[in-house]
């Protein structure tokens, strides 16, 4: 039979509504995974990845690139404790956490870099800070950035090079993008700064779309017999001059074996 390259990223597109589907009717998908961030001298807000869903346990380590490392209990608090910290900025071994489970969307704004950067810089002015939160994430080319504080149009203690991208310099006039990313809020922050506290943790994780489709896909393998059902479905309904009887047949089947 013909097929075309739109069939395959048609293809591709159910299979990714046929997972949100499924979540929608009780399955949710998820994985455990363990990761760590190195954490800075007086930083107090670090991003996870974007498809974390919570974390499930997590300690402060000590010491992380010595033989004699120390794992330290780090609790975790709600949004209304933390708010309820006089000094968010107070430094120290970090003793407790707020785990803020954003959705990891990108915003556009009318907001751009107001003077040429380089890598190591620490406080950026831009056209017009005022839409922007007091503490959080910006985006500036390929570079994540966060940052401490708004003073003006300036955004001040930043610390370049977040969620594994690379610091670099950057022109006047550059494009900003906020970055709603789930994070980790510590006090105190670190006292210390390099590798003297690392925060390891272990996360939920959604499993993988569909992605580019060269990959084996990241699902249960007893799953796969309701998927493959369950695209020949979807499928089905989209293609033209399927007759409707078929599409029962094909829509049964796959109820059946979901």
């Amino acid at each position: 039979e013909l097929r075309t390259g739109y069939d395959f990223k048609t293809a591709r597109r159910s299979l990714n509504l046929l997972t949100i589907e499924w979540a929608n009717r009780g399955i949710n998908l998820w994985t455990v995974e363990q990761g760590q961030i190195v954490m800075n001298l007086g930083q107090a807000i670090y991003a996870l990845p974007t498809d974390t869903i919570d974390l499930m346990d997590m300690v402060i380590r000590q010491n992380s690139t010595t033989t004699n490392q120390t794992d330290i209990n780090i609790s975790r608090i709600s949004e209304p404790t933390y708010m309820t910290i006089p000094n968010k900025l107070t430094q120290g071994r970090p003793i407790q956490v707020w785990i803020n489970r954003q959705s990891g969307q990108e915003n556009a704004t009318a907001v751009t870099l107001s003077g040429n950067i380089n890598a190591t810089d620490t406080t950026i002015t831009l056209s017009d800070a005022s839409s922007l939160a007091t503490t959080g994430f910006i985006k500036i080319g390929a570079e994540t950035i966060a940052y401490s504080n708004v003073s003006g149009n300036q955004l001040v203690n930043c610390y370049r090079g977040q969620n594994n991208t690379t610091a670099a310099s950057h022109l006047s006039g550059a494009a900003i993008t906020v970055q709603n990313l789930p994070c980790i809020n510590v006090w105190p922050t670190p006292n210390a700064p390099g590798n003297q506290y690392t925060f390891v943790y272990y996360r939920l994780r959604r499993i993988q779309d569909a992605g580019t489709g060269t990959s084996d896909q990241d699902i249960p393998f007893r799953l796969v017999p309701a998927m493959v059902a369950g695209l020949a479905s979807h499928l089905s309904m989209k293609l033209p001059n399927v007759p409707p009887d078929r599409i029962a047949m094909l829509k049964a089947d796959y109820e059946e074996l979901f």
